[in-house]
């Protein structure tokens, strides 16, 4: 199990120090602002969808823990291509992964699996999700949210 949460650590920290999908996107129809107090974690996101309404791209900026910015580079890295509805619906599963102690590996969830360590740690699951709570709000077009 040792060599499991190793490797986890490993794509966790190569999703932070070379984030993935991390600018702007011009043009974007979409974007929102993220902050976690608790950590100082901040995000902007801004996302692109196709006429058909599927993310036809994705980007992030901001400074946050290792946790955030591994989870927002992995977040973007998952969406492209997916629809409105598929990105709320894998928000739902990562979101149950992270905060449910009894949650069962997920196969659907690809590389996100690799921070359903984080429910073990409740301050580092709003790190984890600020991205995915910034993503709704993007789609809802509030523009701002803050999780505390």
């Amino acid at each position: 199990m040792s060599d499991l949460r190793e490797l986890y650590q490993e794509v966790i920290l190569d999703h932070n120090k070379q984030p993935r999908n991390f600018h702007g996107i011009d043009p974007h129809d979409h974007e929102a602002d993220g902050y976690n107090p608790l950590c100082g974690d901040q995000i902007h996101l801004e996302l692109r969808l196709d006429e058909e309404g599927r993310i036809e791209d994705i980007g992030f900026q901001g400074q946050g823990c290792a946790i955030s910015t591994a989870s927002a580079s992995i977040m973007t890295e998952t969406l492209k291509g997916h629809t409105v509805e598929e990105a709320r619906a894998l928000f739902d599963r990562f979101h149950h992964l992270v905060t449910d102690d009894h949650a069962e590996p997920d196969p659907s969830l690809g590389k996100l699996g690799v921070l359903a360590g984080v429910r073990d740690y409740p301050m580092r699951v709003k790190c984890a999700t600020l991205a995915w709570h910034t993503l709704q709000a993007a789609l809802d077009e509030k523009g701002e949210v803050t999780t505390e």
